[in-house]
């Protein structure tokens, strides 16, 4: 029977010598002339143990990590090698999840769809085509999935207003310009398992009647590019895409358009100017994407992990993927952990588990050793909150009502050496450098802020300084026309609020 031996190729594991491990067990296989083969798959999520290399036994996958190439021989010979871990599934920050999006990751050969269909891919696609277009939309609905990407707003309100808008010509956009500080579950899952983001895009262009897709990929993920080209080439081989999906009815077809790595690009009107081919700005809303979107037609603009969900959701139903979460937030949250903690890595659990949860459980505390002072949620425009906060709920509405925000799930954790002054500083200065340039607030809002924390950091009339830079922010908040310069305010106000004597240098 042959040894099946897998080593993931996604690239944070290949950022720590993936590739020279797996030359390194190819050598061990034909030099002592096994019956084996080596699998490169995606990633598990489980950062701190890559490079983790996987043997097929009949009990389960033998686990090893984190590996080195002076380790493969030792693989070979002794089960109980000091890298050993055990059965993978049975890993506690492993088992204790509830991995719905990210099932196969780490699992399957990402480019085999024989395989993503052997785990149950394609199952939802196959009922959405037994299905008619407004029920898909209403599973969606049912379901309570909301957008993943930053706003949280209901993915099947947005998928029936694309449906209802008449037009001969309809797109689905998927947003994969991941730009966010400590995330990076899109390109795990475009790396990992790809056929599940191109399940999930023809599942919403049937359901909203749109024969053409587009992904919009940052360029700093030249595997992801690479992953998902030669994906979409295997899924046309295998009728996922084209004129006649699974040999039913329904047209559709896919195409990657690259980034040049503008942050604002993730804003979805800012993306619709780039696939264009027009400088990446911000629209003026109305109209709406949804109706008026790419070259001026009905459009779904979804994130990965958006259009990620929908094949689960189909497959199992509304009620199955309704029954995770809490209150208004519905199904699994794949959680990014990084920063300076000792267990970073993808954590995927149904909304309600707290902060200190994820940081503590899962995290183990900080990799310094150091105490925990803060942690921001949401990316760079996130609030940074004190460990005081951190029994709050993994939760939209509840993160709202502490002005925070879940955002994409990104979550980067400090030490007691962070000063948090510097911190609000970075936030006003990443806006500076990121801003499209078009509304007055943002533009300049965000230099002038800058500007006053540097005064404040120096000593010059901090009180003063410290209003002017509240009134700053409730002009960038109130002002912006999109969320770049709209949330900037959160990590600054944040900051002086949950943090105040590094604010006073008085």
């Amino acid at each position: 029977m042959t040894l099946v031996i897998t080593i993931p190729d996604d690239a944070a594991a290949l950022s720590v010598g993936a590739d020279e491990v797996a030359w390194a067990i190819l050598s061990e296989i034909s030099q002592r002339g096994l019956d084996a083969k080596l699998v490169r798959t995606g990633s598990r999520g489980l950062m701190w143990l890559e490079p983790l290399v996987e043997f097929a036994t009949s009990e389960g996958r033998m686990g090893f990590g984190p590996v080195n190439v002076a380790d493969v021989a030792g693989l070979f010979d002794d089960p109980a090698h000091e890298k050993s871990l055990g059965l993978v599934e049975d890993i506690p920050w492993l088992k204790s999840q509830q991995r719905l999006t990210f099932a196969r990751c780490g699992i399957t050969d990402p480019l085999s769809l024989a395989d993503y269909q052997a785990h149950g891919g394609l199952e939802g696609l196959r009922r959405a085509l037994q299905m008619a277009p407004p029920d898909i939309v209403q599973e969606v609905v049912d379901s309570g999935l909301r957008g993943r990407g930053g706003a949280g707003f209901p993915t099947g309100i947005k998928w029936r207003t694309v449906a209802d808008t008449p037009a001969d010509q309809k797109y689905i956009v998927c947003n994969a310009d991941e730009g966010d500080s400590g995330t990076f579950a899109d390109r795990m899952l475009m790396e990992g398992d790809p056929f599940l983001l191109l399940e999930g895009m023809v599942i919403a262009g049937v359901a909203v009647g749109a024969s053409k897709g587009f992904i919009y990929i940052r360029s700093e993920y030249p595997h992801a590019i690479s992953k998902m080209r030669r994906a979409m080439a295997a899924a046309r081989d295998g009728g996922l895409l084209g004129p006649k999906i699974l040999n039913s009815s329904f047209a559709f077809d896919l195409e990657i358009r690259v980034g040049a790595g503008a942050y604002i690009c993730g804003e979805e009107t800012s993306l619709l100017e780039s696939l264009e081919g027009r400088r990446g700005q911000v629209r003026p809303k109305p109209p709406l994407p949804a109706i008026a979107g790419l070259f001026g037609q009905p459009t779904v603009i979804n994130n990965v992990l958006s259009l990620a969900a929908a094949p689960t959701i189909l497959a199992k139903g509304a009620a199955f993927y309704r029954d995770y979460g809490m209150g208004r937030s519905r199904g699994t949250m794949p959680i990014q952990l990084a920063g300076n903690v000792r267990h970073g890595g993808l954590i995927e659990r149904a909304f309600g588990l707290s902060l200190r949860e994820i940081i503590e459980d899962y995290g183990g505390g900080t990799f310094s050793g150091g105490p925990v002072r803060a942690a921001q949620v949401g990316g760079p425009l996130g609030a940074y909150w004190p460990p005081e906060l951190f029994d709050t709920p993994f939760d939209y509405e509840t993160f709202a009502s502490k002005s925070g925000m879940i955002g994409h799930g990104g979550i980067v954790v400090f030490d007691d050496t962070v000063d948090m002054a510097r911190q609000a500083r970075f936030a006003m200065e990443f806006c500076a450098l990121e801003s499209c340039g078009k509304c007055t607030p943002c533009r300049i809002g965000s230099t002038r802020g800058a500007e006053t924390i540097d005064r404040i950091i120096r000593g010059e009339r901090p009180g003063e300084n410290r209003a002017l830079l509240r009134d700053l922010c409730e002009v960038l908040r109130d002002g912006s026309l999109c969320a770049l310069g709209g949330l900037t305010p959160m990590p600054v106000l944040s900051a002086l609020d949950h943090f105040p004597e590094d604010f006073d240098v008085s």
